[in-house]
């Protein structure tokens, strides 16, 4: 059963280590690798959907050929994916389940009123139902639970607000169902053991404050890392809406909102290639040009919507990383004939204008798309809206084809 009454003493211990950390500074890095999980046995348990009851809706699941061996328990059935290769979901008897995040982590779920089977794997963590007193600190996350209409299962939030472009979350933060518990670095302690907290969904940001999630977890408070950002299709990081409903047993639901998403990008299949070229980036404090990796989700909507990124074969310092840091003469090189700059204000302030663009770097004067008034932006509200990213695509191309500019969620022209 799960560990809760956590005593305020043992709290204010690591509320006290916390705030020796509060002064660190957290540089901006995008996501960095962990090392996997114990390798999974060999042997494959092969099972079909067809052991679920004959009047439940099992359409959302598949056959397990292979089946990690879960302290005896028998397989019955497999998450059915399109485009996510980030993560599987495993069902077992009784109602349990296993979320395996690939290059992660392994996360039992254990039904409400049951425990964790005898015998199972040290490294494995367990998340017991039901998740309804969630800390939610990876923020691309909660679009996906909207789309269960499962916001109220978040209790907790590590944005504040104003910092939220989901008016939902917003609302609920201002009407007081959510409360903010701190940001990802510095979380409230107390609070998340008050709370009671089920369970901290951290993004891979985590990954660069491990002590943060040490104390977390040293807490009785299961951590699970959301690494949908490194999906490489767009569609891939959406599907993880099915992750969740697996964590909110709410497969049937996943399914069929992501179908209706899948549509989105069937309408797009017959889009002619323009062959023009997208730029799209992002400048740094230091003057650096951030831009995304070719093997990336940004470049394949540009794909999608009838473009071509501007880099072909661009790979990270770190074979994960989902971006990569260029000198100004670096890009200049490969963008400077580029049809189309679209800047990246998800990172950055949005820009409104060429002259905020040429204050960053008078370099982009040169520009083909700078000289041509084709110098667009896209707004902060894109990295939280992971449940409607096919509407990125219809602006990318909007943008391509000369489309009506009112028509567009997330892109708007940069004045000349």
């Amino acid at each position: 059963m799960r560990r809760k009454q956590i005593c305020k003493r043992v709290a204010a211990v690591f509320l006290s280590a916390a705030m020796l950390m509060g002064s660190m500074s957290m540089a901006y890095a995008e996501e960095s690798a962990t090392e996997a999980p114990a390798a999974q046995t060999e042997e494959s348990t092969e099972v079909t959907a067809d052991a679920a009851s004959s009047d439940t809706d099992t359409s959302w699941m598949t056959t397990a050929e292979d089946a990690p061996d879960v302290a005896g328990l028998t397989c019955t059935g497999k998450l059915k994916l399109d485009y996510a290769t980030g993560f599987d979901v495993y069902y077992y008897e009784n109602d349990y389940a296993l979320i395996d995040v690939h290059d992660s982590a392994q996360y039992l779920l254990v039904p409400d009123g049951m425990e964790a089977p005898d015998g199972l794997a040290s490294d494995v963590i367990v998340l017991q139902k039901p998740l309804n007193k969630i800390y939610l600190a990876a923020s691309s996350a909660m679009a996906l639970f909207r789309a269960l209409d499962s916001l109220d299962c978040i209790k907790m939030t590590g944005i504040d607000a104003s910092g939220w472009y989901i008016q939902e979350a917003k609302d609920a933060i201002e009407e007081g169902a959510m409360q903010f518990a701190g940001k990802y670095s510095e979380p409230d302690y107390e609070m998340l053991v008050d709370e009671d907290c089920d369970v901290a969904i951290e993004s891979t940001m985590i990954l660069h404050t491990p002590k943060v999630q040490e104390m977390i977890e040293n807490l009785g408070i299961p951590v699970f890392i959301d690494r949908s950002s490194y999906e490489t299709h767009p569609l891939g990081r959406t599907e993880w809406v099915k992750l969740y409903g697996a964590m909110m047993d709410k497969e049937a639901e996943a399914a069929d909102f992501f179908a209706k998403q899948a549509e989105v990008i069937s309408e797009m299949e017959d889009f002619q290639n323009t062959e023009k070229t997208v730029a799209f980036f992002f400048v740094s404090t230091d003057g650096t040009i951030v831009v995304r990796r070719t093997e990336d989700y940004i470049p394949s909507m540009i794909e999608l919507a009838g473009g071509r990124y501007v880099f072909q074969d661009l790979t990270g310092a770190e074979a994960t990383s989902s971006s990569v840091s260029l000198s100004m003469e670096e890009f200049y090189a490969a963008a400077k004939d580029a049809d189309y700059l679209v800047y990246n204000a998800t990172i950055d302030n949005p820009i409104t204008s060429v002259d905020e663009l040429l204050a960053k770097n008078e370099l982009f004067a040169d520009f083909k798309a700078v000289k041509e008034g084709n110098v667009w932006c896209v707004g902060k509200y894109m990295y939280q809206a992971t449940d409607i990213v096919g509407q990125l695509i219809r602006d990318f191309h909007l943008m391509l084809t000369d489309g009506d500019p009112s028509q567009m969620t997330f892109l708007t022209k940069v004045s000349e």
